[in-house]
């Protein structure tokens, strides 16, 4: 096990802050959750910030460090950096037990600091539930299927070589990609009900601008039926559907998604380009300034309004 960084508990939509907060803890960080949420989610009814967006906040924030993130993760990947003396962050589903609104399946990011083979548990800092909690290896893998098996890395930018050797193959983003999508094409084959590996293939399609196939394997997963917050934090759906040309299935799921979690300013973008393509400017422009009002720091949508030619 690695030592634990002192834990903290998450404020509210706040997991995927606050377990960066924690991850860079462990290398000498002195902020907390509140500094990286007022940069990638400045409204707190933002209910999701996305892998990429914790990166961002790294390199430029901390930009001593290194970070980045593979998919097509293995319950060996993470022993590897861990045993390496690296923790690792995974985005994995669980079920919020609740009587309320709230219950069902949502997303959650975990720090990983270290494993017991003999009682196969990993070791996690869990933002929710507290420090050093043990969470079996087969629990962990089951959620881990519905982010694309992801997981980020951080490390101390001088030992980017020893974080070569660690992936091995995986140090080229297009071989990792194309190892997962050939793994999610086998898993589709496995079980063609598992609507999460579905999206997994729909994402891995995507990755390399496949998206008339990414499309059709985006609608087996959404026709199978995925959990009602599952567009609050993976967008790949609408990027497949608008380059296919299917504008008002862009709208369709973004208003879907917008009436559950109405302020996901990822859906309000790409409901907007969709009403934009549809020939409904002020619509657009109502979409890209509300997404920019829920996250004034929302690049997307300020380049939005930029190609519109309309103010911020």
């Amino acid at each position: 096990s690695l030592p634990s960084p002192e834990w903290e508990k998450q404020d509210w939509n706040n997991c995927g802050p606050v377990t960066l907060a924690l991850g860079l803890r462990f290398y000498g960080w002195s902020g907390d959750q509140g500094d990286i949420s007022d940069l990638l989610k400045p409204d707190r009814g933002d209910r999701n910030v996305n892998v990429e967006e914790l990166i961002y906040y790294v390199r430029t924030r901390a930009g001593w460090l290194g970070a980045d993130y593979r998919v097509g993760g293995t319950l060996e990947t993470l022993k590897r950096f861990l045993a390496a003396g690296y923790p690792v962050i995974v985005e994995k589903g669980y079920i919020i037990e609740s009587e309320g609104p709230d219950a069902g399946w949502a997303g959650h990011y975990l720090l990983l600091t270290g494993y017991d083979d003999a009682s196969q548990v990993f070791i996690v800092q869990d933002s929710f539930k507290g420090p050093d909690e043990a969470v079996p290896y087969a629990m962990l893998n089951e959620g881990w299927r519905a982010f694309n098996h992801v997981y980020i890395y951080l490390y101390p930018s001088q030992e980017e070589a020893v974080i070569e050797a660690l992936l091995g193959s995986d140090v080229d983003p297009d071989v990792n990609r194309r190892r997962t999508l050939e793994a999610t094409r086998a898993a589709v084959e496995g079980d063609p009900e598992d609507a999460f590996v579905w999206f997994n293939l729909g994402t891995n399609l995507l990755y390399f601008e496949r998206y008339g196939e990414a499309a059709q394997a985006y609608d087996n997963a959404l026709s199978i039926g995925l959990p009602w917050r599952f567009t609050r934090y993976q967008f790949g759906p609408y990027i497949a559907y608008f380059n296919q040309g299917r504008f008002q299935d862009v709208i369709d799921l973004a208003e879907a998604t917008l009436k559950r979690t109405n302020k996901a300013e990822e859906s309000m973008l790409w409901r907007g380009w969709a009403r934009y393509r549809l020939g409904d400017r002020m619509g657009a422009i109502e979409d890209f300034r509300g997404a920019l009002e829920v996250n004034p720091n929302y690049i997307d949508a300020q380049y939005a309004l930029d190609y519109l030619g309309v103010e911020h």
